[in-house]
């Protein structure tokens, strides 16, 4: 069973921005509804309704639509006109092939002083004697029935005859409501057989009885037969051929289901990556050894457009994704996926990508062993270095012991507590001596007192230097020099 739900109605508002509140027409057609609901609460301003098409069996919950002009419940299960009293607004209501055997339910229309057209095409009622003068009778402010203007002449006409045709009507209508009543004993019978059938067929199947498989003839034959079986038309056998399709198609969609795929493994578990071509596709791989590139021509559809298609190049693969299916394809060499370019042709619609191929390619090599630190390196020649690889890379390996380290802070010897100045001052005379055969124009002038306590450290600078490259050093002073290159 389908109920009119919320979100129904704002699919069929999308006119409206899809507001209720504020929604004056709204088409609920081919639903399969089998009730009126909601629609009073939630949509107050509404001026065109229109249900046909469905399951309805009984006009309800309308009364507070107060603005409604037209209401449509044209091939539905409707037997009774009743409950628009409250449709002050009604206008135009059409009920064409429904099931109205009460002919009298019309009078309930007369409240509706506003209808001007009423349709009741294909109903039962219709084939009563005096159907059409009993109707113009008793809705004087009709002017429209069945898609025939109603005359001036023609209604004085059945106004002279409505008690006579009233009782007419009466009686068929009788005779109509047993007839009916007769109709919904047999289907209920019927109901109550199918119910047992389908209830004896599972406890056949319970105690393990051997069941009888239908093969492909007997469902087209039991298919032909209810097709072919006259039957009265009811609103019991309306719902029956609507339960009878729903059936088959569920049936049918259940054959269509089909078990969800294993996803396709595009790159193994140990990184290699595989070749696939779900969408089909001619494709042509070249090498452009000229240009130093690789080239890849895809055959893609020609009207097919670019926007469902994705490109992704990575060094050592190519992968493309047109409507959803992916063409993936290993390259013989690395590239440079940021330089690649990718063209559409607008004659043939091929997808081209151009791909530079990488400078130097990265490949794996084993690592080689490194000799622990301190060891001292073997220079013995023997028969595993004659065997070595020449194209594994070979690291050398800088004897920290044999790296000359200048320590800064000896660079000024400390003299002891014990050593006295005469002592200091000999040792200067020995450096300052050691000095003279540097600086052969060096004259000791006696009367300048000789720098016991110096202790400075000067730098020397290039641009202070002598011709000859050399340097004045006063007694006992410590030079360092600094050389730029």
């Amino acid at each position: 069973m389908v109920y009119i739900t919320e979100d129904m109605v704002r699919r069929r508002a999308e006119h409206n921005e899809c507001e209720l509140f504020s929604l004056e027409e709204v088409s609920l057609h081919q639903q399969n509804i089998e009730r009126i609901e909601h629609l009073d609460r939630w949509c107050r301003d509404l001026r065109i309704l229109y249900l046909q098409n469905n399951l309805i069996s009984r006009i309800e919950n309308l009364c507070r639509l107060k603005k409604l002009e037209y209401l449509n419940l044209a091939l539905n299960n409707v037997e009774v006109i009743e409950n628009l009293e409250g449709c002050e607004s009604l206008q135009k209501l059409d009920l064409t092939v429904n099931f109205v055997g009460r002919l009298s339910s019309v009078e309930t229309l007369q409240h509706n002083i506003h209808l001007r057209e009423l349709f009741l095409v294909g109903n039962p009622c219709t084939q009563f004697d005096g159907y059409r003068s009993y109707v113009v009778s008793c809705l004087p402010q009709l002017k429209w029935l069945d898609g025939t203007a109603v005359s001036q002449s023609e209604r004085i006409r059945a106004s002279q005859g409505w008690e006579e045709v009233r009782k007419q009507v009466w009686e068929q209508e009788q005779e109509y409501l047993r007839k009916r009543a007769e109709e919904k004993e047999e289907a209920l019978r019927k109901q109550a057989g199918e119910e047992r059938g389908s209830e004896e067929e599972k406890e056949g199947l319970d105690s393990h009885s051997p069941a009888v498989n239908k093969n492909q003839e007997d469902q087209e034959q039991g298919e032909k037969d209810f097709w072919e079986t006259p039957c009265s038309f009811t609103p019991e056998s309306r719902l029956e051929v609507h339960r009878h399709l729903e059936e088959k198609r569920a049936a049918k969609d259940k054959k269509k289901e089909k078990k969800p795929k294993t996803p396709r493994t595009l790159i193994t578990a140990d990184g290699r990556v595989m070749n696939v071509n779900e969408p089909k596709l001619d494709f042509c791989l070249t090498e452009d050894d000229e240009k130093n590139r690789i080239i890849l021509d895809l055959a893609v559809y020609r009207h097919m457009d670019s926007s469902l298609m994705d490109v992704d190049v990575q060094p050592t693969y190519v992968r493309v994704i047109v409507k959803g299916k992916i063409f993936q394809v290993v390259l013989p060499a690395e590239v440079k996926p940021d330089s690649s370019t990718a063209q559409r042709s607008q004659t043939t619609g091929h997808l081209l990508l151009t791909m530079p191929r990488a400078e130097g390619e990265i490949k794996v090599r084993k690592a080689v062993p490194r000799p622990p630190r301190g060891s001292p390196p073997s220079r013995s020649s023997n028969s595993e270095d004659t065997k070595r690889n020449i194209n594994v890379p070979e690291r050398l390996e800088v004897d920290p012991s044999r790296r000359p380290v200048v320590d800064l802070t000896n660079i000024v010897p400390r003299q002891n507590a014990e050593e006295t100045p005469v002592k200091t001052s000999a040792t200067v005379q020995t450096r300052s001596s050691s000095h003279s055969s540097i600086s052969e124009g060096f004259v000791d002038d006696p009367e300048v007192p000789p720098l016991i306590a110096a202790r400075s450290l000067s730098l020397l600078r290039p641009e202070d230097a002598g011709p000859d490259r050399s340097w004045l050093i006063a007694p006992g002073e410590i030079s360092l020099v600094q050389t730029f290159l």
